[in-house]
């Protein structure tokens, strides 16, 4: 059986309106400002096999990742009705905050799909109010770590009773649950107006027709080899990322060979998230119109050597693996290919106490391109999040928004320049801490082509400069001021 091109698009786009349709009811279900505000969430529909046939445009570092989640269920004992959570690195997630809810969806007896989304929670335990540490070690200082187990009221309530802001928690899950069902409900319903033979068929050509636009734009890069490196900036160093990049014909491997070894600190990433920020810098280099599924993948090999930075072992920390290498990565396969690059970081900042938390990234400038200057203010890389608005922040924190700009004259000189970056200072208003994981503090965000750089980011408290990675105190009348960095430029000035 096959679709016709008008058939394959008219399902397509269905499948795609369940992705955003399930992350509209998260969003809008969730309690916690992290989801509903920011929309730190992400949606997917999976085939039974596995593999990713659709996802709605969220977070980039989530959505290249949950294939390894949906891939350690898929051997469990599946029924209706059935989810599952987990959120360890090393068992299909990314890291701790980021719980992955999986749902089957079945025609009769016969498995058909699983709707999957991530959330980032704003707690999830440990030592550190919003389990976001900057010293963390092991995986055990991030937080409660949840192997692949059944949701249920009994499992929400375990897991609940183990972070901050229980209450919280538990509506967040039941936010995910929720997004599930509706899923799984729009796939029964799509499944008795087309059938399951015709859904099937849809899922494979889906997944066809990305791989062959995929391997179309791969084939219009120059084939050859091309080398890049980059810099982490660790607490006790840089950590370099190497990348040789090789084109031949329709395919592209990318080999981090030559990386740091994974550090005792916590920007180590699983392999999930390495393939997940090769896969965002695909999407970029190639056309962000293909489907956003496994297909678009299949030409496209990931090589990073087990112990490495970019492919850690347990039980090696990862929280900042996922926000921060993830960003490097994508940097460093931009660079490979003569692009200028954005801040690179997702600037993250947590602050609370036992009784709240919150969590920001903060936006900042992107790099420009040969035909147009970069866009300032937003979110780069692997984020793509909102930021949380003023009045919602205030409301619900004991913080003040003191300052809340774009950093002007930021992003670096070029024939097009790179983007402003933003400053956001806040004031503490009650005893709290904090705990930043920031990058490019140290090195700027390059330019291309003669392009300057943007310039670096800046970590203030009380105006005395804190370092890319940091942790401690706030007391009331305090102020932490985050300068993020610009883009770089494209062109000779």
């Amino acid at each position: 059986m096959t679709l016709d091109p008008i058939e394959l698009q008219v399902l397509a786009g269905a499948l795609r309106a369940v992705c955003e349709e399930m992350g509209a009811v998260l969003i809008r279900a969730a309690h916690s400002a992290n989801i509903k505000e920011r929309r730190d969430a992400s949606t997917a529909l999976f085939d039974p096999h596995g593999e990713m046939v659709m996802q709605a445009e969220h977070i980039p570092v989530h959505l290249g990742a949950m294939p390894a989640a949906v891939e350690a269920v898929l051997e469990e004992d599946h029924a209706p009705g059935r989810s599952w959570i987990l959120n360890d690195p090393y068992r299909g997630g990314t890291h701790l905050p980021d719980i992955t809810v999986i749902t089957p969806v079945f025609d009769g007896a016969e498995l058909v799909a699983f709707a999957a989304n991530r959330a980032h929670h704003a707690d999830v335990g440990g030592p550190t109010p919003g389990s976001m540490p900057a010293d963390s070690r092991t995986l055990q200082d991030e937080g409660v770590v949840i192997s692949p187990r059944p949701l249920d009221d009994a499992a929400i309530a375990e897991l609940t009773a183990q972070m901050r802001q229980p209450e919280q928690r538990r509506a967040d899950l039941r936010a995910q649950l929720a997004a599930n069902a509706v899923a799984v409900r729009r796939v029964e319903e799509l499944l008795a107006r087309v059938g399951l033979d015709t859904l099937k068929t849809a899922f494979a050509e889906v997944l066809d027709y990305a791989e062959r636009r995929t391997r179309a734009c791969i084939e219009e890069l120059n084939d050859g080899s091309r080398a890049a490196t980059d810099v982490l900036e660790a607490r006790d160093g840089d950590l370099e990322i190497a990348l040789r990049a090789t084109v031949e014909g329709d395919r592209l491997t990318l080999d981090f060979d030559g990386t740091a070894p994974q550090h005792d600190g916590n920007l180590n990433c699983p392999l999930a998230v390495t393939r997940s920020a090769c896969y965002f810098a695909i999407r970029v280099l190639t056309d962000p119109d293909i489907p956003p599924s496994a297909g678009a993948y299949r030409p496209v090999e990931v090589r990073a050597p087990e112990g490495c930075l970019l492919n850690a072992r347990p039980p090696a920390a990862v929280v900042g693996g996922n926000v921060e290498t993830s960003s490097r990565v994508a940097d460093v396969i931009l660079r490979a290919f003569g692009c200028a690059l954005g801040q690179g970081t997702m600037n993250n900042v947590v602050i609370g106490s036992e009784d709240v938390v919150y969590y920001e990234t903060i936006g900042g400038g992107q790099g420009a391109c040969a035909d147009a200057d970069g866009p300032s203010a937003v979110h780069v890389a692997m984020s793509n999040t909102l930021n949380t608005p003023v009045e919602a922040l205030e409301l619900e924190f004991p913080l003040r928004v003191v300052e809340y700009a774009l950093r002007r004259g930021s992003g670096g000189a070029g024939r097009h320049r790179g983007g402003d970056g933003v400053i956001r200072e806040l004031q503490a208003t009650a005893p709290l801490s904090y705990s930043l994981l920031t990058e490019r503090r140290r090195h700027a965000p390059p330019g291309a082509a003669g392009g300057e750089p943007g310039a670096r980011g800046r970590n203030l408290l009380d105006g005395e400069e804190l370092p890319p990675k940091a942790g401690g105190r706030l007391e009331p009348g305090q102020r932490l001021r985050i300068e993020t960095p610009g883009g770089g430029g494209y062109g000779e000035p």
